[in-house]
């Protein structure tokens, strides 16, 4: 009898003390590869601060979702979080990505919920706007094709003109 009564209050305070984050307020930045001539792959970092109400625990753990790619957010510090990732330049579009960040009990409902109906969401702790302004592929028309047109153009023109000195 006592043996049930020791393992329901071990229940309770587990319960109790494995409370998530109240009120979560971010501090964000970002950083995002702009130069596509150079790298063979976009990368989109964001680095946040997360401050609750109540302490969070050493090994608190975050998850992220960014357009239907789980990601792990890499604790770097206290509080502080990183979620990053990477896409091809052909692929990577311009404009503001959203970066959904879920506790473990949050990514759980979001794996559950998408095992039933795949486009299901989850309301997350908190969501972070990411602005990529697109990335600079190189000039549109490679300067070596320029420099052969140009070429070819004054060789016509000095032929040209040189028929109708001859003539």
């Amino acid at each position: 009898m006592v043996m049930k009564y020791v393992i329901c209050l071990s229940a309770l305070a587990a319960v109790a003390f494995a409370q998530g984050c109240t009120n979560p307020q971010v501090e964000t930045s970002y950083f995002t590869s702009l130069d596509a001539t150079v790298v063979s792959q976009i990368a989109y970092i964001t680095e946040f601060t997360l401050k609750c109400d109540n302490p969070l625990p050493e090994n608190y753990a975050l998850y992220a979702e960014v357009e239907g790619k789980p990601l792990t957010a890499a604790r770097t510090g206290d509080n502080k979080y990183q979620v990053s990732w990477t896409e091809e330049p052909a692929k990577a579009r311009s404009g503001t990505h959203e970066i959904q960040v879920l506790d473990e009990e949050g990514w759980a409902n979001l794996r559950r919920a998408r095992r039933a109906d795949p486009a299901a969401t989850v309301a997350p702790l908190i969501s972070i706007q990411l602005n990529h302004p697109g990335s600079y592929s190189g000039p549109w028309v490679n300067s070596e094709i320029l420099a052969t047109a140009l070429s070819i153009l004054v060789a016509y023109t000095a032929l040209r003109n040189k028929s109708k000195i001859l003539a």
